[in-house]
């Protein structure tokens, strides 16, 4: 007889099981990072479809049925547990459903264990003859040894991500084979790669007292790319160049470790459009990918005149097989903590590779504890280097009381003496932080005079003080920026902003936090609401950016009344600052005063493991895991805003009838849209109305300078 893994391709061929086995375990052979894996991979290859040998598995497959109607996962799994390959057996079990919980794939896999599944022994010899398999090809002479209990379970993470995607490779081999083979020949040219950017270099300007020091950054950082797979950090200012520099150490080193590809994480979509458009610019778009939410690359290009390399792009997506990847925050760390196959599929190109975080201090404090021991057991595992790269440098090191990382290398050898001569701004407190209202804080603001950008804590503050300037003062233009405005307004107003301040225009910018990372504004005066101390530094460096001043820019710290905070840890955080810069306020100009402070609110104000998700990693939870694990806590829905503009308007009109929306639909569809809370649904529910295909349409008012609008003092607390 025989036996089959997938129905008939276009060909009406029928898939081997047998040959699916095979080139499965090849496969994930072929991933592992080091020799003494690469048996347990193959291991779960040739096991992962034994189930398929099941006789009722085999009547679906030529009489067809309900898909999922014939389980075959844990018969593998429990074939693999027997043969106490655990790793295996949980990847296995998990390859169709996802990870489980260490408590379902006990009930999964017992049954095989204690000889309770009929027909299990004639289906594993079968299995064995018709794969030509001998015993000595599934057993481990020596098991895996794990110092801890995370090591282990991120192995597991790892195999099940070789797993996925060796088996959905094969799959696809067999069903669409032209796509499989566009997928082949993408190496990381390092040489080339090296050669580009060592050229952009040398054509960029050596004089001045800024170039000198970016040029004696750059031979500091790269004289360490020789060393060891490891983690280090890049902490330099605003504008001394840590994205080409970081790039530069992690190609060297790359080299030197024999490493496959470089990712670059980044806390928000506009970095990575920026990002990516620069490196694309450098080393050729065809090497560089962009993946995140809004915008997956080859994802929309016509598929009849797609170039290979737009398909490789759109391929790459599902698994980061590709040089240069460009991603999120969210993205990486929620694929890593994932028990779902689709997300973590791609967790095993994270192995042999650089990755660099850029704005690290933006990372959850709540959940820092276990992403910290992630990236721990994922460098030991998986042959990894992390670079940190930022102007405020958390303490993520070890210490009494916090379980950081053993040892992290600086790539700078003296950042106290680059701080110091790149100091750009000064620091000045308003009323002595004591409370402003509106009024007060408006005549401080026009005291100062010039183009000034003042910074609230919330929409709600950021929106009663443009209200209060609107009619007065004398500047050419004022604006306002906040998350309720949709991102097709926010990116219009910040053109318009950067265009002003080219021209040298007197202008006032009302903000939210929004602009403190990745929006390259350069104001003589900054106004900032005293912050947790990474947005008041962030705030900073948007203060005299270019130093084109003739002395400092100003930077001033304020109490506003009424302001509010967005929750309590971010109130404490800047409690704490406020008392930090009362004391002292010339700490601010120390290179290592983030260090410090991050230290002290992580012990007195923060949780930094407050799911209890490290726990639940030892205990190999990986469902729990998944559910408990977010870079963005709190739940919310997009409302798409009618009444922005016509192209808002003509865009639902052209949608609204289709019965399934495209991905290309969606994307166009997120420019206009505003992430709200539930509740801020529920309460304005005559003004939304739930669309057919499954979103939410905004209705209401919307205001041409300060976006969405109903109440804004209550719908303060519910706009993200």
């Amino acid at each position: 007889m025989k036996y089959y893994a997938h129905s008939e391709n276009s060909l009406d061929e029928k898939h081997s099981l047998s040959k699916h086995l095979r080139q499965t375990a090849k496969l994930a052979e072929s991933f592992a990072c080091e020799e003494k894996y690469k048996l347990i991979f193959k291991i779960a290859g040739l096991l992962h479809d034994l189930g398929k040998y099941q006789p009722e598995f085999q009547s679906y497959l030529e009489n067809g049925g309900r898909r999922g109607s014939v389980p075959h996962a844990s018969w593998g799994a429990g074939y693999a547990r027997i043969l106490k390959i655990l790793e295996a057996s949980f990847a296995i079990d998990g390859h169709h459903k996802g990870l489980p919980d260490s408590a379902a794939w006990k009930s999964d896999t017992e049954p095989f264990c204690r000889g309770e599944v009929s027909g299990f022994e004639g289906i594993k010899e079968t299995f064995i003859a018709d794969a030509k398999i001998n015993e000595a090809d599934i057993t481990i002479p020596d098991s895996l040894k794990f110092a801890e209990k995370s090591h282990r379970e991120v192995f597991v993470r790892y195999l099940f991500s070789v797993l996925t995607d060796s088996d959905w490779l094969s799959t696809e081999e067999h069903f669409d084979k032209d796509t499989f083979e566009i997928r082949a020949g993408i190496v990381l040219p390092i040489d080339e790669m090296i050669r580009k950017i060592e050229k952009e270099f040398s054509e960029k300007p050596k004089d001045g007292e800024i170039n000198r020091l970016r040029n004696n950054a750059r031979d500091q950082v790269l004289r360490k790319a020789n060393m060891p797979c490891g983690f280090y950090s890049l902490a330099l200012p605003t504008g001394m160049g840590k994205t080409l520099t970081s790039m530069a150490w992690a190609l060297q080193h790359a080299k030197k470790n024999d490493l496959k590809r470089i990712i670059i994480v980044l806390p928000y979509i506009n970095i990575i459009d920026q990002t990516a458009q620069v490196l694309k610019t450098i080393f050729g778009e065809e090497w560089v990918l962009e993946h995140h939410s809004a915008y997956n690359e080859g994802e929309y290009e016509d598929k009849e005149n797609c170039s290979p390399t737009q398909q490789r792009k759109k391929l790459a997506c599902e698994n980061w097989d590709y040089p240069i990847i460009v991603t999120t925050t969210v993205q990486f760390f929620e694929s890593l903590f994932s028990n779902r196959p689709s997300q973590c599929r791609k967790i095993h190109s994270i192995a042999e590779s650089v990755v660099i975080f850029d704005e690290v201090q933006t990372l959850p404090k709540e959940v820092i504890l276990p992403t910290l021991r992630m990236l721990q057991d994922v460098q030991i595992i998986m042959k990894t280097s992390f670079l940190f790269c930022t102007a405020t440098q958390p303490a993520f090191e070890k210490r009494q009381g916090f379980d950081g990382i053993s040892t992290i290398y600086p790539l700078v050898d003296d950042p106290v003496e680059i701080y110091r001569k790149t100091k750009r701004v000064e620091y000045h407190l308003l009323n002595e932080l004591n409370p402003l209202n509106y009024l007060e804080l408006l005549e401080a603001v026009m005291r100062m005079g010039g183009a000034s950008l003042v910074i609230f804590n919330t929409k709600k503050a950021a929106l009663e003080f443009y209200n209060c300037a609107r009619n007065e003062g004398n500047w050419e233009v004022k604006y306002h920026l906040s998350t309720a405005m949709c991102p097709a307004h926010r990116k219009d107003v910040i053109k318009k902003i950067r265009d002003d301040l080219g021209k040298k225009k007197n202008i006032l910018v009302a903000s939210t936090q929004l602009i403190e990372a990745g929006v390259d504004f350069d104001f003589p005066s900054v106004f900032r609401a005293i912050a947790p101390l990474e947005a008041v530094i962030q705030s900073a460096g948007r203060c005299n950016r270019e130093d084109k001043l003739s002395g400092y820019g100003n930077v001033f710290l304020f109490k506003v009344q009424d302001g509010g905070m967005p929750d309590k840890t971010y109130s404490a955080c800047a409690g704490f600052t406020e008392d930090l810069v009362k004391a002292d306020i010339n700490q601010l100009y120390t290179h290592d005063i983030f260090a410090q402070y991050y230290s002290k609110v992580i012990n007195l104000f923060v949780e930094p493991d407050k799911y209890g998700i490290n726990n639940a990693r030892n205990e190999f939870k990986f469902k729990t895991v998944n559910d408990s694990y977010h870079i963005i806590q709190n739940v919310t829905e997009g409302l798409y805003i009618y009444n922005f503009s016509d192209e808002s308007r003509q865009l639902l009109h052209s949608l609204e009838y289709k019965e399934f929306l495209s991905r290309d639909d969606y994307r166009k569809m997120q420019t206009y849209t505003v992430q709200v809370y539930k509740y801020f649904i529920f309460q304005n529910s005559a003004m939304c109305k739930l669309m057919p295909q499954g979103f939410m349409i905004w209705y209401g008012n919307y205001d041409p300078e300060t976006g969405i609008s109903v109440a804004p003092i209550e719908a303060d607390k519910l706009i993200v």
